[in-house]
């Protein structure tokens, strides 16, 4: 029988000022646009190991061990850096997972069809996947074969709603309609839920924590409380607040435009953003003004980017930049306020500020636009 990590001896760590692993597709990261996103704070990295009890069934057997702590290794090393802390998480071990609240498990990935069963022995129901294929292959999760087995069992609903690990903007940005699609299948589905990412560190206790909070009637701070007690973890809390500010605020955006001066080049990109580090976007070319433009509509927030042109990561000095962080590199910033209503600008404080609760109306508004947020087709 698979041992839950809540039966571990528990770590000592520092629960809100530590970070921990998941997977990656690390590969598509440069080691260049990863640093470039750490703070500029200096980090004293605290530990922390994720390991399968010594009683745990790993997924499958393997005659490439080697490889597979190999693989585990560099993506924590990446995840570390990403994230800011040292973190590990070890993928040959097998599943592992733990109990948040008696119907609401948070774990890492299932790895093969017969991780299904196992879930099934302890009453779940709803299955409820957030990695994106390429987390998925570079562990070498075949999720179609779990996908199709689940399929042959009338007890058990195997779900996708993808998002990008590493990345906090892609995390606040798809939390309204992921929670949305969560919350539907419990309603369906009922029993017990399994929330997985890869490691199940930082997206899946995200998941997990905005659902206790606009559906469970949880304060944030009390939810993160009890999902740490249970699971040692790193859910980025500011996520959480801005989305929850984004939906009862309408969702809104401001446009804004960037630009890069000059003709005399083939291609430039930025990266950062929205996107991610691990992502590019091209400019377009205005041939009367010569300059290269990118317009974009943004949530309020503070987002952090850099150009890359014609393969060359810099920065524009005419744009606002920050501070040299401890390895020295800077990037461009902006700043995206809503400053179009006192009342929603207000909301929005409340909202993502230390300890921000929701009224009854509140919650009341945010689970309809949950049950009426259009499916999205992951």
């Amino acid at each position: 029988m698979l041992n839950c990590l809540q039966n571990l001896q528990r770590f000592s760590v520092l629960p809100f000022d530590t970070v921990v692993s998941r997977h990656h597709n690390i590969l598509p990261f440069s080691f260049l646009s990863l640093t470039q996103r750490i703070s500029s704070k200096s980090h004293h990295y605290p530990t922390m190991a994720l390991k399968a009890a010594s009683g745990s069934i790993p997924s499958a057997e393997t005659s490439s061990s080697d490889v597979k702590e190999e693989k585990s290794e560099t993506y924590s090393n990446n995840m570390t850096e990403a994230m800011g802390a040292v973190l590990t998480y070890r993928h040959e071990l097998g599943m592992n997972y733990d109990f948040i609240c008696p119907d609401l498990i948070v774990g890492s990935c299932l790895q093969t069809p017969e991780d299904v069963d196992e879930l099934r022995k302890i009453g779940v129901k709803t299955i409820f996947c957030l990695q994106q294929n390429s987390d998925l292959e570079y562990f070498g999760v075949d999720i179609n074969a779990i996908r199709e087995y689940a399929n042959t069992c009338d007890d058990i609903q195997h779900l996708r709603a993808e998002i990008r690990d590493f990345d906090a903007f892609d995390l606040r940005k798809r939390l309204p309609a992921v929670v949305s699609k969560l919350y539907k299948a419990i309603k369906s589905n009922g029993g017990v839920t399994y929330i997985h990412c890869t490691a199940g560190l930082g997206r899946a206790p995200a998941v997990a924590l905005a659902y206790m909070f606009w559906v469970l009637g949880y304060k944030l701070n009390e939810a993160n409380t009890l999902l740490l007690s249970k699971r040692s973890c790193f859910p980025k809390l500011d996520a959480i607040k801005s989305a929850t500010a984004d939906i009862l605020t309408g969702l809104n955006k401001k446009p804004i435009t960037l630009s890069w001066e000059g003709g005399n080049y083939s291609l430039v990109e930025i990266s950062g953003l929205d996107i991610g580090w691990g992502q590019r976007t091209r400019l377009d070319f205005d041939d009367k003004q010569g300059s290269w433009f990118l317009k974009k509509e943004l949530f309020e927030g503070r987002y952090e980017y850099k150009y890359i042109v014609d393969g060359e990561w810099t920065i524009n000095k005419d744009e606002l930049v920050t501070s040299p962080n401890k390895d020295g590199h800077v990037n461009n910033f902006i700043e995206v306020l809503d400053d179009a209503d006192g009342d929603r600008a207000f909301l929005r404080e409340r909202l993502t500020a230390d300890d921000p609760d929701l009224t009854k109306d509140e919650r009341i508004r945010i689970k309809e636009f949950l049950e009426t947020c259009p499916d999205e087709d992951f």
